[in-house]
């Protein structure tokens, strides 16, 4: 979770494939094929009965089931205007369970994550439950937030992540007052109504709409804020739900760039101690060193833009950043990262550092965009935020982050004043995350996660009135995809039978 130029949190599986092919979703309809039936309940909300109760029309969507649902923008006024969000159903007609999901973000698609956890999930998972992908409102086909161009978040991105004189901080608040201005000349009200909380009322619809009395879920990075927020507003609807990579929802914006500097820190030593290991690692063999040289890398860049063999697109330092930043999500891709600052430390050639930053934005080769993330980690954090310290305050506080980290601690410092130029503001009210009355939840946390800091699994487990904490001592971001048995194991068994472990099995 991030503002401005702190790192999103989405699973990495899913930046690295792409996206998958969401045209299946227009595909026709099957009157052979068995539906989801709404659940009857007495405790609908009052004012929303109109959503809890409609009648979606059902297609199929390759072999999967697909509808799409009408919630209100503004859940205070839910006579007034409307939008849509997607729903893919995986799995057997006839199952009695779906297991929701989110890769987390802001701004992931959750039908993507639905067709990757398909296959990630154990057989015993699968014969459980149908999974099911809910992209939020204002992501991915469901009625996406429209703010910036293509042209104009390259610019955007290429925004100056340390700004060091007036003129690059007056253009990095440009850029945010610029964007939130295109968001609503572009999607209108939507642009207000994208906070947590309403994308955790949507879900609630949701899951009364596929026929469930309990809200089962798994949630990844920024999916674990969602899926905390749904048990604080709904404790008592609450089946089964694992938070995994868990953010602390209640940390404000300059706790949690610390933490994430933190986080980062940590993964990028343990990257370029690996590097050091060999011979011809671009940083050398003295880790300490080596980081120094990754420093000076980064501002040299940001002196001058370093060129990519595409004389129109440099490499701007704000692409170096996200560059370095996306590979320490997944210890697969030290090596490409190692590749990349090989070619730019050794030749002046930052193709590959650059390639890595459009693989986090998922900017193709031809310059579009495949999705809105970038965009939409803005809108929803901005709308999440209870403080918003201006690039002023962050200066004051600004040597505390260097001395974390002289990579990433001023860019990410400087990042938590990225909502200080953002109009809107939520009047959601603030909820308890303690979620009293909730069965017991997971919450899996990994030592060396740069996006969401162990610390803060370790933290929302504690804040959690029924949370259980399990540890996986590893590199990269999350824990179930990463390869770790016992992690497997102890969520499967949870999913399928309700074991919760005594104690953390610290896998």
């Amino acid at each position: 979770m991030k503002k401005l130029w702190i790192i999103g949190g989405v699973v990495i599986a899913l930046v690295v494939a792409g996206t998958i092919t969401a045209v299946l979703l227009l595909t026709g309809d099957d009157d052979q094929r068995a539906d989801p039936e709404p659940t009857s309940e007495s405790d609908v909300p009052e004012g929303l009965e109109q959503y809890y109760s409609q009648e979606l029309d059902w297609r199929d969507c390759g072999t999967d089931r697909c509808a799409t649902i009408t919630v209100p923008i503004d859940y205070a006024e839910p006579d007034g205007e409307t939008t849509e969000i997607e729903m893919r159903v995986i799995g057997d007609d006839d199952a009695e369970k779906h297991l929701f999901v989110n890769p987390g973000g802001p701004g992931g698609s959750a039908i993507d994550y639905a067709v990757s956890m398909s296959y990630a999930l154990g057989d015993d998972v699968l014969d459980e439950y149908a999974v099911v992908g809910v992209d939020p409102r204002g992501v991915g086909i469901s009625s996406p937030l429209e703010c910036y161009d293509d042209e104009q978040f390259d610019a955007y991105v290429d925004t100056d992540p340390t700004p060091d004189d007036p003129a690059e901080v007056q253009a990095a608040q440009d850029q945010l007052s610029g964007m939130a201005e295109a968001c609503e000349a572009n999607s209108g009200e939507l642009a207000a109504h994208v906070s947590t909380v309403e994308v955790a009322r949507d879900m609630d619809i949701a899951r009364a709409l596929v026929g469930d009395s309990e809200f089962n879920w798994f949630g990844a990075s920024y999916g674990t804020y969602l899926g905390a927020t749904y048990a604080a507003l709904f404790p008592e609807k609450v089946g089964r739900m694992v938070l995994d990579g868990a953010i602390n929802p209640e940390l404000g914006p300059v706790e949690s760039a610390l933490g994430q500097t933190t986080g980062f820190q940590r993964a990028l030593e343990a990257y370029i101690a690996d590097c050091a290991t060999e011979s011809d690692c671009p940083l050398g063999t003295d880790p300490v060193a080596g980081e120094q040289r990754l420093a000076d890398l980064l501002a040299q860049i940001d002196a001058q833009p370093m060129p990519t063999g595409n004389a129109d697109r440099p490499l701007t330092e704000g692409e170096a950043f996200f560059g370095v930043a996306l590979p320490l999500y997944s210890e697969s891709l030290w090596p490409e990262l190692t590749k990349a600052l090989d070619a730019a430390v050794g030749d002046g050639d930052g193709s590959g550092l650059q390639m890595l930053s459009d693989l986090y934005f998922e900017r193709s080769p031809n310059g579009s965009y495949s999705s809105n993330i970038g965009q939409v980690i803005t809108a929803v954090n901005c709308l999440d935020a209870t403080e918003r310290p201006t690039f002023a305050d962050m200066e004051a506080d600004l040597a505390q982050f260097e001395e974390v980290s002289p990579v990433f601690g001023r860019a990410l410092g400087l990042g938590a004043a990225g909502c200080s130029a953002w109009p809107f503001e939520s009047d959601a009210e603030p909820v308890d995350f303690s979620a009293k009355g909730a069965p017991p939840i997971l919450v899996l946390g990994t030592t060396r996660d740069p996006a969401t800091p162990y610390e803060q699994a370790v933290e929302l487990a504690d804040i959690l009135d029924s949370g259980v904490l399990i540890s996986r001592d590893g590199d990269g971001h999350t824990a179930y995809q990463s390869g770790n048995r016992c992690i497997t194991d102890a969520v499967d068994a949870y999913l399928v039978d309700g074991t919760v472990p005594e104690k953390d099995p610290e896998c």
